[in-house]
Parts: structure tokens; sequence; C-alpha cells
């Protein structure tokens, strides 16, 4: 598929919005829709408490492996290709565990499944740059407010599907919106396929190379190391301190608040509220934080926010209850900052795919401990203080990230191999290359 933009806003990319668009949706589905339903996965597959840490480990563990070793993949086979299979090992697994009749076989297929999400993470932030490099801000705003949708509509129905039918129903049905995928993608290709010849004889009064690639100008930055990089680090470490807490609160949040005195059933919901609280702040971030000069000012007010609703929860959980799930829920404004600095601190689409896979890949792996050691700690202790302790901790790790990403610069300035030795053509500053940016 080519990499230009139409001369009309949407024209030509209509199929390649929506596909962007309900592929977020998908993303986290299958991670969310879980935890309501331990209940009857305790008995009906026999989780205990250590599959259960397990299972809460899987998804920053699986996104972190994933998210290291899809810029590679891309760089192979494509963007839209790598998206295709991640399509497929995320409907694969999903179907398939919800057939399982015993824990081992569930987490395996899960991991099949999240392996497909690991891929979509990475890839979504380099297509939104490929294709609407005029319109970052407002499709990152539509689709980090898809995900915040999905991963709230599918812990709200899980229990209710599951009363009308059984638990593999509920789990499984989530398949289908990863399915849909491939329709607008596959209408994307057609359109693509049919319009090639016409961008073939505009190629050279642009400056285009073959269809997804640089001008040789640009061809140094097709080698881009981002462990040279301080704003790959930067922005790994500050998603890492984002998700070890968002982790948390998705594993423990229900039966912290079970453990207080709520009911079940209200505990469920006030996860799906914390996660729908996404949405005001997905569409707020993308449309705010890019004309600020300062981003780590509005990362200060988000991680008060959370810094507020940790506090709340851990001194009066069943006083506001509410007022402090309302307060963290808001904070998770630094998530849709990450995903928008992943485009705001790169120049180009490859540069936007690998800074996204680096700093996922590092990020979910710093990340991924933090559910099952916050657990160990209570169970340990017996007391929750050390535990919500070490959330403050992944606060300050967050602001850390925050400061090495709040200057402009790019990854392209940084991570470069020099020419002589990534043999990849004489190289010129990045910029803009027939609508890259």
């Amino acid at each position: 598929m080519s990499n230009f933009v139409a001369k009309k806003p949407w024209a030509g990319r209509i199929g390649a919005l929506l596909g962007i668009m309900v592929m977020a949706l998908s993303l986290r589905t299958a991670v969310s829709v879980v935890p309501p339903l331990l209940g009857e996965l305790r008995g009906g597959l026999g989780f205990s408490a250590s599959t259960i840490g397990l299972l809460a480990m899987l998804p920053p563990l699986l996104f972190a492996v994933f998210g290291l070793l899809t810029p590679a993949l891309i760089r192979r086979f494509g963007l839209e290709k790598v998206l295709v299979a991640s399509v497929l090992l995320a409907v694969a697994g999903q179907l398939v565990r919800a057939t399982s009749g015993h824990v081992w076989p569930f987490l395996g297929w899960s991991a099949v499944a999240l392996a497909g999400y690991g891929i979509g993470n990475v890839v979504l932030p380099p297509l939104v740059k490929k294709y609407f490099p005029d319109r970052v801000a407002l499709v990152t705003a539509g689709y980090v407010t898809l995900l915040s949708v999905g991963t709230a509509i599918s812990p709200q129905f899980a229990v209710p599907v599951a009363t009308l039918s059984s638990w593999r129903v509920s789990i499984g049905m989530w398949a289908v919106v990863s399915l849909a995928v491939l329709l607008p993608w596959g209408a994307q290709a057609l359109r693509d396929r049919r319009d090639r010849p016409k961008i073939a004889q505009l190629r050279p009064a642009v400056g285009l190379t073959a269809p997804g690639t640089l001008p040789a100008a640009h061809a140094a930055v097709q080698k881009l190391v981002p462990w040279r990089s301080p704003v790959a680090w930067g922005l790994a470490i500050f998603l890492a301190g984002n998700s070890a807490q968002t982790y948390v609160y998705f594993t423990w949040l229900p039966p912290y608040l079970s453990g207080q005195g709520l009911d079940a059933a209200t505990a469920g919901s006030a996860l799906a509220y914390f996660a729908i609280l996404g949405l005001p702040v997905s569409l707020l971030v993308p449309l705010w934080v890019p004309r600020m000069r300062n981003p780590i000012l509005a990362i200060s007010v988000f991680a008060l926010l959370w810094a507020a609703g940790h506090l709340g929860l851990y001194l009066s959980p069943m006083d506001g209850t509410w007022l402090w799930v309302t307060l963290s829920g808001l904070g998770q404004g630094t998530f849709a900052t990450a995903l928008l600095m992943v485009n705001l601190r790169s120049r180009t689409t490859h540069g936007s795919s690998v800074l996204s896979g680096f700093s996922q890949g590092v990020g979910y792996a710093g990340a991924g401990l933090v559910p099952l050691v916050f657990g160990t700690i209570h169970d340990s202790t017996g007391s929750w203080t050390l535990s919500f302790a070490m959330l403050g901790v992944c606060l300050v790790v967050m602001m850390v990230g925050a400061l090495m990403i709040n200057p402009r610069r790019y990854i392209e300035d940084s991570a470069v191999v020099p020419a002589r030795d990534a043999m990849a053509g004489p190289a010129g500053p990045a910029g803009p290359a027939g609508g890259i940016r």
C-alpha cells in the first residue's frame, strides 16, 4: 500500500481509517473480559492463585516480547501484512481458548491471542503516521478513544452474557470484533491496488520512491538503533510507569474493593467505570497536548490525578470510592499521551514503528511484574501499605520518562546508524517526504 497524502483530506483513506478504528476497538477486549469471570473460571478450569497471577502477567509480558519483535516484522513484510497476521493470531487464540477444558490450554491460547494484540499495539501508530500524516492528532484521538471503549465494554458485558449463555460465549464472542478488522483493510488494499498506476505516474513529480519506502535522501533512517536514543528510552520509561499502575488496577481493583466490603458486582462495575474514564481524556489529549510547548505540564496534571486516586483508595476505600476511581481513571490521560508521543517524537513512518515497538516492548516488560509483586507484598505483609507505596514509585518512574520526552526532539536524530555502517546510502536531514512526516 502506498505512502502518500491524498489531495482530498479523506479520499482514498476511508478503509484505512475504519481499519485503524476497529483494530483499536478490539485491542483490549480479550484482556478485560476475563477478570469479571474469574469466579467461574476457578471452578470450570481449575484456576488457582498462582495461575491467576500468571494470567495477570501475560498481557504485559506478551506485549513486551512482540513489541520488540514487531518492528523487524514490519521492516520485512510491511505494515499491512503484519496487521493481518496479528488479527489472525488474535482470532484463533480467542476462539480456541473459549473451548478449553483446563487452565493450561486456556493460558496457552490466551498467549496466542495476546501475541496478536501485542503486534497490533505496535502497528497502529505507524499506520496513523503512514495514512494520516496530516491528521495525526485527530486520528489518534479517535483510535485511543475506541481502545478505551473496547476496554470498558467487555468487562461490563462479561457477566450478563455469561449468565444468559456461558462464560465460553462471553469470552469467545469478542473474536468477531477482531475478525471485522479485515473487512476495511481488504477494501483499502483493493483501492490502493487500483490507484497504484496513478501513484507511479505522480511519484517522480513529488519525489516518492517505491510504495511504502522513503526517498534516497532518507534511506539512512531505515536503520535505526533505538537504544541509542534518549527519546526511545524516555518513552519506554514513561510507558512502564504508566502501564504498571493501569495493570495493577485491572488486576486488583475488584478484589481489593471486595475485600474492603464492596459487593462483587459493584466492584466489577468500578473496574468498568475506571476503564471508560479513558474516553474523555483520550479525546482531549491528542487535541490538546500537540499545542503545548512543554507536554510535561499536561502529564503532571494527570500524575496528580493518579496520586489522588491512589491515596483515596488506600486511606478511605469505602468512603468516596467512586471519587477515587474517577480521579485515577482520568489519570489515564498518561497512556493517551504515550501513544501520541510515538508520532510526535518521530519524523517518518519507519521511525514511528521503531519507536512504537521499542517503547512498548521495554515499557510493558518493566510493567509486567508489578501486578504480581503488588499482590505478593500484600500476602507477605497482610497490609496494603507497601503495595500502594509501590504505586507511588511507579509515578516517580513515569515522571522521569516524562522529563526525557518533553524536549522537542526525534528518534531519527539520535538512533540512526552511520551510513558507512548501515550501507543505506547517503544520509540527509529527515523531514517531509511525499507527505511523510
